[in-house]
């Protein structure tokens, strides 16, 4: 597979401890988020307003030396591909990866901190610095890195303006939220984001539901709770959060959203891929035998919706990839670099790098499948040339 320009399209870009206190306009820098030392525990966590949130190094652990709950105490000792756009081409180029889809850390799964800041206009400026810094970290290589806009989803008019604005920058998706209703807002499918939907569509950006992105306050501190961290339990509960997407696929695939808008391409992110065969499987029975298809006449099943204009990801699954070739269309490769489950080896972590697992998988499907799932999907989908 050396010759197909692998597409990774889940990775992470960790913020700077000074993004935003170096970044956003003077008049909201006492207010921007930051890095301090959270002092009952002694470790730099990020403060976002009131709220403490993550430690600083939680989400760059590639390589890292021991299992989780330890991370980098500091970047400077995480992984420098974390934050280091230099660092990051060299590790793509060492284990055979053309383009990375960049993703967000803190201000992704720490949303309801930053939903929580006082200042509408503080949270927009943290948004768009955000949007910003991507550009400049992505502008080294352009080609190489797809940019995704996050949204300031609280304000509709917002949005809307970020989104072109974010487009005429070079981003080519959306960051989008599964779980907006656990903040007040209307829940993804309701006909109050249809705005959003028709000019990403208009664009030819996608949508992209990324686990965790939208979580309580509440689910993030027991995921970040070290005190009470069991490594069985963690094992569990972060299965959990992938499969949590079933409830969005089900959902995309069956409430009208894909008949209202259907050249906008919608994408399951680190989530996985093995489950989608029962899901689709279950979705088209039940439609049938719920009588859905008579109610609305209009629409298709499930299942073919799903293979018009929904992708999903995969990165470490072996036993169910002989499904694959079915679904060769609709799905992409990713490493989740540098999260705690990325394909990378080290003393902390129990993967393989990504040229291994591609090889492997590349002998369970073949070529053919494999050039589709590595590059030409997210070629499609993300405008990759």
């Amino acid at each position: 597979m050396t010759a197909v320009q692998v597409i990774d399209a889940d990775t992470h870009l960790t913020e700077p401890a000074d993004l935003w206190t170096t970044r956003l306009p003077a008049r909201f820098r006492d207010q921007a988020p930051r890095v301090e030392r959270h002092e009952p525990s002694g470790v730099l966590r990020w403060r976002i307003g009131d709220r403490w949130c993550s430690l600083v190094g939680n989400y760059s652990m590639a390589g890292w030396k021991e299992f989780p709950p330890s991370c980098p105490p500091t970047l400077e000792e995480a992984h420098p591909g974390s934050y280091d756009a230099r660092a990051r081409l060299a590790h793509m180029d060492a284990v055979g990866i053309y383009a990375q889809v960049l993703y967000p850390n803190v201000i992704a799964f720490e949303g309801h901190a930053f939903l929580a800041l006082p200042d509408s206009d503080l949270r927009l400026a943290c948004v768009r610095t955000w949007n910003d810094y991507q550009s400049e970290f992505a502008s080294i290589a352009p080609e190489r890195f797809v940019l995704l806009a996050m949204l300031p989803f609280w304000d509709l008019d917002a949005s809307l303006e970020e989104l072109r604005r974010c487009h005429a920058l070079g981003h080519r998706g959306v960051l989008w939220a599964a779980t907006l209703e656990k903040h007040g807002l209307p829940d993804f499918p309701d006909a109050h984001w249809d705005p959003v939907y028709a000019l990403a569509q208009d664009l030819g950006m996608s949508i992209n539901f990324h686990v965790g992105v939208g979580n309580s306050a509440e689910e993030i501190e027991q995921a970040m709770n070290r005190d009470a961290y069991d490594p069985a339990a963690n094992a569990a509960r972060s299965t959990m959060s992938f499969v949590g997407n079933v409830r969005t696929l089900a959902t995309l695939l069956t409430c009208g959203l894909l008949e209202r808008f259907p050249r906008l391409n919608f994408v399951s992110v680190e989530s996985g891929f093995g489950y989608v065969p029962f899901v689709l499987d279950s979705l088209d029975w039940q439609w049938r035998n719920s009588g859905a298809g008579e109610r609305y006449p209009e629409r298709l099943l499930p299942s073919e919706y799903f293979f018009r204009q929904v992708y999903a990801t995969f990165w470490f699954e072996q036993e169910t990839l002989p499904l694959l070739p079915r679904y060769q269309d609709n799905v992409m490769f990713e490493t989740d670099f540098p999260h705690p489950t990325c394909l990378h080896a080290g003393a902390g972590s129990h993967s393989p790098m990504p040229d291994e697992i591609i090889y492997r998988d590349t002998g369970i499907v073949g070529a053919d499948v494999m050039q589709k799932v590595l590059h030409d999907n997210a070629a499609r989908v993300y405008h990759v040339t």
